[in-house]
């Protein structure tokens, strides 16, 4: 166990516990690093603190199911948006934690915006890549929209986005 553990007091440590628990690693990261900020505590070790909760708690961690990629789930999603969706666009993301992920989202037409669909990590040796373009494409082709995704292959956060693709082809 991290020597950071011994430092937290015991109340601290039942919450970061009940976080972990839950399942909810940021929660419990954030808790950790603002109760012993003070000590020098960085963010790395805060997050090894919690991951070394994760390994200690084991099988009674009650772990946050991954967002469902069938046509039906992401189709009732798209439909329960505030809006009619004009484009499906997978784009990526990342954290310490997780690594890089995609997030798969409705582009809006009116009102302008997105809604998100899904996040999608890596699962069981399947890239996160291939996996939402597969989600993607489908229900793109099931609401009859165009479907984006910049960079399949290779996680770019700074890849060009839909609706800057849109705004170039109709000129100034």
């Amino acid at each position: 166990m991290s020597d950071w553990w011994a430092y937290l007091e015991e109340r601290t440590r039942r919450e970061v516990d009940a976080d972990v628990l839950q399942d909810r690693r940021i929660s419990a990261i954030r808790t950790v690093r603002e109760a012993l900020r003070p000590l020098g505590l960085g963010l790395h070790e805060a997050e090894r603190v919690v991951h070394l909760r994760y390994e200690t708690l084991g099988d009674q961690v009650q772990r946050t199911p991954p967002d469902p990629l069938d046509i039906p789930s992401l189709a009732a999603r798209a439909t329960a948006l505030p809006g009619r969706v004009a484009a499906v666009e997978a784009l990526w993301d990342g954290d310490t934690v997780h690594d890089w992920f995609v997030l798969l989202v409705a582009v809006l037409d009116s009102p302008d915006g997105e809604g998100h669909l899904a996040t999608v990590y890596e699962r069981r040796g399947s890239p996160a890549g291939a996996a939402a373009a597969e989600a993607g494409r489908a229900l793109a082709s099931h609401l009859g929209v165009p479907f984006h995704f910049a960079s399949p292959d290779v996680p770019d956060d700074e890849a060009p986005r839909w609706r800057t693709g849109q705004r170039l082809a109709e000129g100034p």
